[in-house]
């Protein structure tokens, strides 16, 4: 988580009014994908990782500083990429607020049978988010 935390800091005030989100993927003890949210805000931190790491990231661990969105915007849902991608295990800093995935995407994931675990990491993926925390 630290590796991921330390990937939302670069992106910081660089996302417009999206998260600055911090995505690692691990098999095997070794980092196979790690990606954080574009300028802009698009692609998400995750769509960057597993686009590294491939075919990799099945059987995986995902890092992730915010739960992976679960709604259709202008890009599919996150938590449904790491479904389809076979991750093992997510391990999600904190639960996003914005009404439209606040706990969703951590119950796709579970649903589909991927281990996941919250709050690891949290009060510093608060502070890196804080501005968008503070609009929900």
């Amino acid at each position: 988580m630290g590796r991921a935390l330390a990937l939302a800091r670069t992106q910081k005030g660089r996302t417009g009014e999206n998260p600055s989100v911090g995505c690692v993927i691990v098999k095997d003890g070794e980092i196979v994908g790690q990606g954080v949210t574009s300028e802009g805000g698009r692609p998400h931190g995750e769509t960057n990782a597993l686009q590294v790491a491939g075919s990799a990231a099945s059987g995986a661990t995902v890092y992730v500083t915010l739960e992976p969105c679960s709604h259709y915007g202008q890009t599919a849902p996150c938590a449904n990429a790491l479904i389809e991608a076979g991750i093992t295990r997510c391990v999600i800093a904190v639960i996003d607020p914005d009404p439209r995935v606040h706990w969703r995407g951590a119950a796709l994931l579970q649903e589909a049978g991927i281990d996941t675990v919250i709050g690891e990491g949290a009060e510093e993926a608060f502070q890196i988010n804080a501005d968008f925390f503070g609009r929900f």
